[in-house]
C-alpha cells in the first residue's frame, strides 16, 4: 500500500474523522474521547493516528495514570479539512438525498421491466 493511501485511510476512517472532530475542540483524556467517539480504542489512536503524527499522546507520570490526547499541527490541519468536508456534506444533504431517491426509482423501474 502506498504511503499517501495509508495516511488517507487512517485520517478518514470511521474513527479517524470522529477523533479529528472531537480533538479539534480541545484535548481529552481517553475516557472523554471514548465517550465522544463511541468504540474508539487506544490501539487505534496510538498505532495509526499517533504514529502518523496526527494525534499527540501525553502520558503523565501520576497514579492513577493520566493520558491526554490532542492534535498535532498536522492533526489540526487535517481537522480543518475534515470540518470543511462535513460542512459541505451538511449543506448538500438535500441534493444527495434527492439523487438517491432518483437513482433508487430508476433501479426499481428497470428491475420491474426485467421481471
Amino acid at each position: 500500500m502506498c504511503a499517501p493511501r495509508s495516511i488517507l485511510e487512517h485520517g478518514t476512517s470511521r474513527w479517524g474523522v470522529l477523533v479529528l472532530i472531537a480533538l479539534a475542540q480541545r484535548s481529552c483524556r481517553f475516557s472523554e474521547l471514548r465517550r465522544a467517539v463511541d468504540g474508539v480504542s487506544e490501539k487505534t489512536l496510538t498505532q495509526t493516528l499517533e504514529r502518523d503524527g496526527i494525534v499527540h499522546r501525553d502520558a503523565h507520570p501520576v497514579i492513577p495514570p493520566r493520558v491526554d490526547y490532542s492534535l498535532t499541527p498536522l492533526g489540526q490541519e487535517a481537522a480543518g479539512l475534515v470540518r470543511s468536508l462535513a460542512r459541505w456534506t451538511g449543506e448538500r444533504l438535500t441534493g444527495v438525498e434527492a439523487a438517491r431517491r432518483e437513482y433508487d426509482a430508476r433501479r426499481e423501474a428497470t428491475g420491474k421491466r426485467r421481471g
